[in-house]
């Protein structure tokens, strides 16, 4: 996400906060844009984990005699859930917020997808990616993909290029600085406190911004190093259960992979290598290890009657930082998710994952405000974390 403004006048960048909830996508958040020359109002995914601006074609019809304009690219995605999208790349008007708390960016990179998969944007009306433009890849195609459907393989058969992303083009628009930020409460619905109305269910994004949003957290920043122009890719270096002996990480991420971590606002759980994930259960005590296995293998909900939350202990995820080593603790109420699918019940907000690669999602970023500040480092761009309030 780095930006480079040629702009030499001063610029006052905009702030702006959106509401944000996780009711539409099963615990992952949503928020609004609104799009193109009729000014259609998108309820979109928002991932720090990729970088396309994707809109479900059914959804979403440009508007070419008003504005839109069509181009001879075309996209195609794939996430770690199984779900994915191809679709035609249009230059179209992209807002978010209202009135004085309001960024709009002319001629900006949309996907209107025409082929997904059964899984895609169910619940919402797109993914708004806020990584780095080497995950936001095109191709250019030998016709405008607006009027001639390519299928996937064909579109990777084109010629790759890079588009801009929706933050750096803002940032290079002068409209905002290369940066966003979250505060959430939940990784999984909460039932039973009101639904949408429930405040748990509901969160912020602050567009451009963050340290000034100090209604929102408590305390100083912990600053982690991220490590390449990809993902928001961190290296973590071991994780504490309470008391117990660290377990240390594997340093070198999986083939492909530039780290062995990232830190993404699209996954809705602690997402943990199969070796790392065995030796953190084994630091629980045996009817704890047995709660645990019940949810994250055998995919079971708990009785909350079962937990006693005040008897678990605290996860610890030592990351590299900016200016030394950084302790993010995730607490037993973020790792455990209550009144989850029903009333009474919860379930760990723990998955397994590849070897050699931790996702750390929501359950990290319930107790902070974390910010994604690309334009940070040189363009490299950090993570900084403070204390919800």
């Amino acid at each position: 996400m780095n930006s480079h403004s040629t702009k030499v006048e001063k610029i006052m960048p905009t702030v702006v906060k959106i509401p944000i909830t996780n009711i539409f996508a099963g615990g992952d958040y949503t928020g609004q844009i609104i799009v193109g020359p009729e000014q259609k109002p998108m309820n979109v995914l928002l991932d720090t984990g990729s970088s396309a601006l994707a809109l479900d074609g059914t959804k979403y019809a440009p508007d070419f005699a008003g504005g839109d304009a069509s181009t001879d690219l075309a996209q195609t995605d794939a996430y770690g859930d199984g779900s994915s999208w191809t679709g035609s790349v249009i230059k179209s008007t992209i807002t978010v917020g209202s009135g004085a708390n309001m960024a709009e960016l002319s001629k900006g990179n949309v996907s209107v997808a025409y082929e997904v998969s059964d899984q895609m944007f169910v619940g919402y009306d797109g993914i708004l990616g806020l990584a780095y433009a080497p995950l936001d890849d095109a191709f250019q195609m030998p016709q405008d993909t607006s009027q001639q459907r390519y299928t996937a393989d064909q579109v990777r058969a084109g010629t790759r290029t890079d588009l801009v992303p929706y933050l750096t083009q803002l940032s290079d628009a002068g409209v905002a600085t290369d940066k966003m930020s979250f505060y959430t409460r939940r990784s999984f619905m909460h039932v039973g406190g009101g639904g949408a109305n429930d405040p748990l269910n509901n969160g912020w994004m602050i567009v451009g911004g963050g340290e000034e949003s100090t209604e929102l957290y408590t305390g100083s920043f912990q600053t982690v190093k991220v490590l390449s122009d990809d993902w928001y890719s961190t290296r973590l270096k071991e994780v504490v259960v309470g008391n117990s002996s660290p377990v240390a990480a594997r340093l070198q991420g999986p083939k492909g992979m530039p780290s062995n971590s990232i830190v993404d606002s699209g996954t809705n759980s602690l997402n943990i290598s199969p070796q790392m994930l065995s030796a953190m259960i084994s630091k629980f005590l045996p009817d704890q290890q047995l709660l645990l296995m019940k949810s994250i293998r055998q995919g079971q909900l708990v009785p909350m009657s079962k937990l006693r939350l005040d008897e678990w202990p605290t996860i610890s995820f030592v990351m590299e930082g900016d200016m030394g080593d950084v302790k993010l603790d995730v607490t037993p109420s973020n790792y455990w998710q209550v009144n989850t699918q029903n009333i009474g019940y919860a379930a760990a907000a723990i998955t397994v994952g590849q070897p050699g690669l931790a996702i750390l999602g929501l359950p990290l970023m319930n107790g902070y405000f974390t910010i994604f500040d690309g334009a940070a480092d040189g363009g490299k761009g950090v993570i900084k974390f403070a204390t919800v309030r």
